[in-house]
């Protein structure tokens, strides 16, 4: 992800509110057209070698005991939808790094940072304020350059899954398949199952 992300990042912090904004409610609800279980299995599995492995930051593996902890420790919902922006940004950045253009995943990565790219510009649109420490502390762990020797091999897989089950967690959606991720945009009709 580019430097100047990092403060585009910092707005969402500023939102304080329980429900998204309509443009970050269409955004995630195509995310999560995108991050089905067949696109991912396909995509970040059965393209890739037998137990391949990206090399990220301790950082930048984000799961839903880390939400729950930072809940439990009072982190606000817009710093912890924040929080998950920033760290899947970084993991598809990671695995497309690893890619030629010419890999079958290439394209399906491509078209997932559209989209974080879209919700970056969406939380621009946000005055800019201080996050929790805990959450900026975190980001300038991510970017930090010596960071490198905290990393560890994690399937592409794994960093799209644990991306969708934080976002389900973040925008109170039980099941994708009878719910809608609208639920916290004010909205609560059913989605048909696909």
């Amino acid at each position: 992800m580019q430097q100047g992300y990092a403060a585009v990042l910092c707005f969402l912090a500023v939102l304080g509110l329980e429900a998204a904004a309509p443009g970050e409610c269409e955004l995630t609800r195509l995310l999560q057209d995108k991050l089905q279980y067949e696109m991912r299995l396909q995509y970040m599995k059965h393209y890739f070698p037998i137990d391949y492995t990206v090399r990220v930051q301790y950082e930048e593996v984000l799961r839903p005991s880390n939400i729950t902890r930072l809940r439990n420790g009072t982190v606000s919902e817009a710093a912890l939808r924040y929080l998950w922006f920033h760290v899947s940004s970084q993991a598809v950045l990671r695995i497309r790094e690893v890619l030629p253009e010419k890999h079958p995943s290439w394209k399906y990565t491509q078209e997932l940072c559209q989209l974080f790219d879209a919700l970056g510009e969406e939380y621009s649109k946000y005055r800019q304020t201080d996050v929790e420490a805990v959450v900026a502390d975190l980001v300038k762990l991510i970017h930090s350059a010596g960071a490198e020797s905290r990393s560890k091999a994690v399937r592409p897989k794994a960093l799209l899954d644990n991306c969708l089950k934080v976002m389900r967690m973040l925008y109170g959606v039980p099941s994708w398949e009878s719910s809608s991720i609208l639920h916290r945009c004010g909205k609560t009709e059913a989605v048909p199952a696909k």
